[in-house]
């Protein structure tokens, strides 16, 4: 497989267990004893982690490091999966890069790579899961340059596979830091895993520290596993009640806490998950987890009037510490007083709130058989828009930028499997160096700005095109348990306010947290080509509670029963929504049942399904949208982007 991609670059965390240290491997052991509590751990990626720069080999597996001390070192290897399996049971750091890269090469076919991991500032063997990163790290490099198609599931997957591969034993948690710096619970039943991404109601202030003193992590793994499968003493009774039921109790209420935003209740729960762990772990690794440095530091009372709790990390021990700060400013008192006079290095980790949504699916996988003959050549989701600096650009990179003008942080295009190279050219492909020369200052810079909006894309094939119910389901991988906003690919959308279509969508759904679709009044005699809603105004003229949701309605039809303030105009959905992930439910309900939309799997039956058992609202937006694929639309959409662009240009 060729890389479509020259070089870019990557950041990949570290890995910091708030809550549910040890109980990914032992909710393992279900396995041989089923009356083992799953296990539960909640952990988010640090600030702190690796930065590289990836780019193509044509046939070695090269990875260059930075050492501690400013030095640097590398591995050079051929791309063949037994020179990467040897050098991955070598053991040491190249193991762990080597490890990946052989998995890779048993299930992808790849040419070389070149991985320059140039600054690593993640404190190491601290707990935060260095070696995890770089598996990690090595994942997502491949995964990128090569357009695998993996999600971050894919990608911790893989790096776990590639660890496994080396003479270390990692735990299953580790590879989370896939997910980067917010906060994730995975549950572990046997061999099987679930993450679920959690949100966060208000920013969150922690700080980790390392102890400077020591720890014995293989002393203290062996003795817990040693209560485990089957209890044979009282020891190994506690430890399992902590690892079981404690621990599932702590971290159910500790995720209360992190959406509520209520950083008092996490301090609590991080001082009793500590309690209960000196209690019922200590005494079956004494030597180890009586971790005297640790106690010390916890009850400074230097640091109390600065923190709501702290606690151990990783497996504890000596090993290092963490704490949630009451603020910002005390979250800087904190590192200060722990970096000076304490002599302990320790790093600010900032959890933000969330934004309720921060993916974008787009559609671009319809035949655009209304544009014939010119979609013989060209896509619809290709044909040239002005926008408003007068740019001449494809409509789906506007549509794409129309998503990230919303606060939107990850984007998938659903695109036909055999056309995936059209928008891999634009997203992936960098301008040849002989016409970037040749380029304007300002258009250099938009296309280095282009080359990191594709790090943002990915591309979900939708091999049957079955209609928009259908091509949202072939997401359903990628969508998770995430909000997200929809955006039709062959409409094109112009904002009468200060702020993007999508980005006033987005901040009705995020004040309301209810399934929020676009409207836009139209003429009831255009009925016809749109979704049509109607209902009671919760805001007169802004917010309407739909009570009717129809698709393409006749306009007589609309006239009689969707009039909303005016017989002669309908309210018509505006090609965007912003929906939760349980509309996939409805959308197969609609397959179950063979509720079809004009012989496809639509998207309006399965909300109007929705809407009454789920709140369902519209929202007016301050702007127009262009169907582009029907030739009056897009004959519409450029009279009025090249009136824009005039203005803009002064032409």
């Amino acid at each position: 497989m060729e890389s479509l991609r020259k070089s870019f670059e990557l950041f990949v965390p570290g890995r910091i267990c708030i809550f549910g240290e040890h109980s990914d491997w032992a909710g393992g052991y279900r396995r041989t004893n089923s009356q083992i509590e799953k296990g539960y751990t909640l952990i988010t990626g640090t600030n702190q982690g690796l930065f590289a720069t990836v780019k193509p080999h044509p046939s070695l597996f090269v990875f260059h490091t930075t050492l501690p001390d400013g030095g640097r070192d590398s591995l050079s290897l051929p791309m063949r999966a037994e020179d990467l399996l040897a050098a991955a049971q070598k053991g040491g750091f190249f193991s762990y890069v080597a490890g990946v890269a052989n998995q890779i090469m048993t299930h992808y076919h790849v040419e070389g790579i070149e991985i320059d991991n140039y600054k690593t500032d993640l404190p190491l063997r601290k707990g935060l899961s260095s070696s995890a990163a770089v598996c990690v790290l090595v994942a997502r490099a491949f995964n990128r340059l090569y357009q695998l198609r993996m999600t971050v599931r894919g990608e911790m997957d893989f790096a776990y596979r590639g660890e496994i591969t080396t003479p270390s034993r990692c735990g299953r948690m580790d590879q989370g830091c896939a997910y980067g710096v917010k906060p994730i619970l995975m549950t572990f039943d046997c061999d099987a895993i679930e993450v679920d991404e959690l949100t966060v109601g208000a920013d969150l202030y922690f700080v980790i520290a390392d102890l400077a003193a020591g720890k014995d992590t293989v002393r203290i793994l062996r003795d817990l596993n040693k209560a485990f499968p089957f209890a044979e003493t009282g020891v190994h009774e506690e430890v399992q009640r902590y690892l079981g039921p404690v621990n599932r109790d702590i971290v159910q209420r500790a995720i209360t806490a992190f959406q509520a935003g209520d950083a008092r209740r996490i301090g609590a729960l991080m001082s009793e998950a500590q309690s209960q762990f000196d209690a019922c772990l200590a005494p079956a690794c004494p030597a180890e987890l009586a971790a005297p440095v640790l106690h010390s530091v916890l009850k400074k009372p230097a640091l109390q009037s600065l923190i709501y709790g702290g606690k151990g990390v990783g497996s504890q021990g000596d090993g290092s510490a963490q704490f949630i700060a009451r603020d910002a400013d005390c979250q800087s008192e904190l590192v200060e007083i722990l970096n000076t006079k304490l002599h302990m290095p320790a790093v600010p980790l900032t959890i933000p709130r969330s934004r309720k949504i921060r993916k974008a699916l787009i559609t671009a996988a319809g035949y655009g058989t209304r544009l014939f003959p010119m979609t013989k050549i060209i896509r619809k989701e290709f044909m040239p828009v002005f926008d408003e600096s007068g740019n001449l650009k494809p409509l789906i990179l506007a549509n794409v930028e129309e998503a990230l003008g919303a606060g939107i942080e990850e984007i998938a295009i659903i695109v036909q499997d055999d056309e995936r190279p059209l928008f891999e050219r634009l997203f992936n492909e960098p301008v040849r160096p002989d016409i970037l020369d040749r380029l304007s200052p300002e258009n250099r810079e938009y296309a280095t700005r282009l080359q990191r909006v594709g790090e943002h894309i990915t591309l979900i094939p939708q091999r049957e095109q079955k209609g928009l119910g259908h091509a949202i389901l072939s997401a359903k991988a990628w969508i998770g348990s995430e909000p997200f906003l929809l955006v039709l690919g062959d409409h094109y959308f112009s904002s009468k306010s200060g702020i993007t279509c999508a980005g006033q969508l987005v901040a009705a759904y995020e004040s309301s947290e209810e399934v929020v679709i676009g409207l836009v009044r139209a003429p009831a005699a255009e009925s016809y080509r749109f979704g049509c809603a109607t209902g009671e105004w919760v805001r007169e003229g802004k917010v309407l509670s739909i009570t009717r949701l129809v698709e393409k309605p006749d306009p007589d039809f609309a006239r009689q029963y969707l009039a909303v303030s005016d017989a002669d105009s309908v309210l018509t959905v505006f090609g965007l929504y912003a929906l939760k992930p349980v509309v996939l439910e409805y959308i197969e309900r609609t397959i179950r049942e063979n509720k079809l939309e004009r012989g496809e799997i639509g998207l309006t039956s399965a909300l109007e399904a929705m809407r009454e058992e789920i709140p369902l609202l519209g929202v007016m937006l301050e702007g127009e949208r262009t169907d582009i694929g029907v030739p009056a639309g897009y004959e519409k959409a450029m009279t009025a982007t090249i009136r824009i662009a005039a203005q803009a240009t002064g032409a």
